[in-house]
């Protein structure tokens, strides 16, 4: 071979070196890149399930302080109504006081009734004390079906008593603002 052909031969033998050269430089950086997407697609995957999580944990947390202001709650309305039973047989005796009081006073024994109206004021009083409070009901007053509980309805003694409370029955009470006993009304009819 002559110089020449040496010569044209070295350039084919460096491009041929320098195109294996690039061909192995494109797949390293085709590797690369490769490598990259799997690193940010796993980054991603991580960041998604890290978030998933992070939601889980945000609804389990909320989850619980509902819990917690629902049960704190109930064990105050439970407080509040411990006493309902005790206080719902004790109802009958006031009534029993608040009917004897008027026949009392038709008598001339007036050191009896005095001891009477003691003994309810005592009692109201305790049991007031303990939450108990009377639902203020009289005769004219607009009936409500929340609150009263209509015995019966009669015709209206006048025009102005039509739909109204013609006459109480029973006396209605509450207990820390539940309604223990509705009272017991006559109502106009209309």
């Amino acid at each position: 071979m002559s110089k020449k052909e040496d010569i044209n031969k070295e350039p084919i033998t460096n491009n041929g070196v320098a195109e294996e050269q690039l061909n192995t430089d494109a797949e390293t950086v085709t590797d690369k890149q490769e490598q990259e997407e799997v690193e940010q697609s796993e980054s991603e995957k991580l960041q998604g399930d890290l978030a998933l999580e992070k939601d889980k944990f945000l609804r389990l947390f909320a989850e619980f302080e509902n819990y917690k202001k629902r049960t704190t709650k109930e064990r105050i309305e439970l407080y509040k109504t411990a006493g309902q039973d005790i206080m719902s047989s004790l109802l009958p005796v006031l009534d029993d006081f608040d009917r004897a009081i008027p026949e009392i006073s038709k008598t001339k024994e007036k050191e009896l009734l005095k001891g009477v109206e003691l003994i309810r004021q005592k009692i109201g009083n305790v049991l007031g004390g303990q939450g108990l409070s009377e639902i203020k009901t009289t005769a004219g007053d607009a009936f409500d079906g929340e609150i009263h509980d209509a015995i019966t309805q009669i015709p209206a003694p006048s025009e102005d008593l039509k739909g109204k409370i013609v006459d109480v029955i029973e006396k209605g009470y509450t207990l820390n603002d539940k309604i223990i006993r509705h009272p017991k009304v006559v109502v106009g009819q209309l």
